[in-house]
């Protein structure tokens, strides 16, 4: 190639560099150019008026870029473009704030490439952009806040369902259990007026026929020949015997008296009408009040043999505590117990069937009561979600759902108490209920 080709190259070279500068210049990006050789380099007009500078205002060097970056976005900035200069990444692109004039920050846009090396590779010139994004990232911002105002609605919305699913659920159970108490209580109302009245008779009736057996026994001592007439009714209706069964009987309707009295009084503190207070009581007397309702159901039934008993009482002290939201508990945890055997017997009736129930005192101001079972155990899956309002496993119209859940508040909200499931399938089911001893140690606890 002689000089004039070299000449025309050049210039040629140069028009090229002229257009490409005035195509920037005449484009919203600003506009730098860097001499890694020299260090020099160049900002175009554009560059700093995007930041609100007059050109004289910005000295043209890398020392005037750094000083602009905000000093948190330094450091990545420059990171990135050492990687970029070190061949690690093909094009240097970063977003960072800088410095206006009027003090506030303006976020860059920055992309740049190294466009000439040495023989041995090394950059000599690299080019670039700035681009004011700060729009972008100030919609960005919104977007992110209104995003999570958002969410925070949702959750809101979400405990908010919560709530009102937890009321809905407590109102239920509440009514519920207020119709069985009513129930309950006006049944033992009842019987407990004619039992009264033959409770309240048998003693006297008792002491009447001793008189009368004892005046038939001083006929015979004095009158040992009745008239034939007299001596014949006394063949037939067999006095003797009468006179030896008869207190047998009276004896016998005065226990089943008792029982029946003993039952009344057990429906009374089940119910608990009168008792929306707390109130300290004996957790026994739940419990026994409890079972005699559920008596029938632990009886042998056609399906499936009797359920065994094993009633291991600690010594207790009396607790304070709502008794007939307690009696709740036990009635749910109970029935549930029931329900899992009778399930377990439907696929095997040769296994021994147990409700046993633990009391003991756990620590100086905690007292435990174990419901444990022998039924088929609990999966995982539903141990995750058995106390939530309105989960069951039961068929429909077997159950609401709302036993465990209603326990778990009663115990936990209600009580300051622990209300905990161990079970594993195949080995019977256990629930342990934790209640302070005085709900003034719940509070300080």
């Amino acid at each position: 190639m002689d000089i004039s080709d070299r000449k025309q190259a050049e210039a040629a070279l140069q028009i090229s560099e002229e257009r490409f500068y005035l195509a920037f210049e005449g484009s919203a990006m600003g506009l730098w150019d860097w001499n890694l050789a020299t260090g020099e380099v160049y900002f175009n007009p554009r560059w700093k008026m995007m930041l609100g500078y007059e050109v004289e205002e910005v000295e043209n060097s890398f020392a005037s870029w750094e000083k602009l970056v905000h000093p948190e976005d330094l450091s990545p900035a420059q990171a990135a473009l050492n990687a970029h200069l070190e061949g690690k990444n093909p094009t240097y692109e970063v977003e960072f704030r800088m410095l206006t004039k009027s003090g506030e920050w303006k976020w860059i846009l920055a992309q740049a490439k190294v466009m000439e090396h040495d023989a041995s590779g090394n950059p000599l010139r690299m080019t670039g952009t700035h681009i004011d994004i700060s729009d972008r990232k100030q919609a960005e911002v919104e977007l992110q806040f209104s995003e999570q105002r958002e969410r925070e609605k949702a959750q809101q919305l979400e405990q908010t369902l919560a709530d009102l699913k937890k009321a809905q659920s407590q109102l239920i159970q509440s009514e519920k259990m207020s119709s069985i108490g009513q129930m309950v209580a006006g049944i033992a109302h009842e019987i407990n007026n004619p039992i009264s009245f033959i409770y309240g008779n048998i003693i006297p009736a008792a002491q009447y026929a001793r008189d009368l057996v004892k005046l038939i026994e001083l006929y015979q001592q004095y009158y040992p020949e009745p008239v034939p007439e007299i001596a014949q009714e006394l063949a037939e209706v067999e006095v003797d015997f009468i006179a030896g069964d008869f207190p047998k009987i009276m004896a016998s309707m005065q226990e089943g008296a008792n029982r029946i009295k003993q039952i009344v009084l057990s429906l009374r503190n089940f119910s608990r009408l009168d008792e929306t207070e707390r109130k300290v009581i004996d957790i026994h007397e739940g419990i026994e009040s409890t079972l005699v309702i559920l008596q029938h159901r632990l009886q042998s039934q056609p399906k499936r043999q009797e359920i065994q008993l094993i009633k291991n009482y600690g010594k207790l002290p009396k607790v304070e505590c709502y008794p007939a939201q307690l009696n709740q508990v036990f009635m749910n945890l109970l029935v549930n117990a029931i329900d899992a055997i009778e399930e377990s017997s439907a696929h095997c009736t040769c296994k021994v069937h147990q409700i046993r129930i633990v009391t003991e005192l756990s620590s100086e101001n905690q007292v435990c009561v174990r419901i444990v079972d022998s039924g088929p155990g609990i999966p995982p899956e539903v141990q995750s979600r058995m106390f939530d309002p309105f989960f069951t496993t039961k068929p429909v119209g077997s159950g609401t759902g709302l036993g465990l859940s209603i326990s778990y508040q009663i115990v936990k909200d209600t009580h300051g108490g622990k209300l905990e499931c161990h079970s594993e399938v195949g080995r019977g089911t256990e629930f342990a209920i934790e209640l302070p001893i005085s709900q003034k140690l719940k509070v300080e606890s």
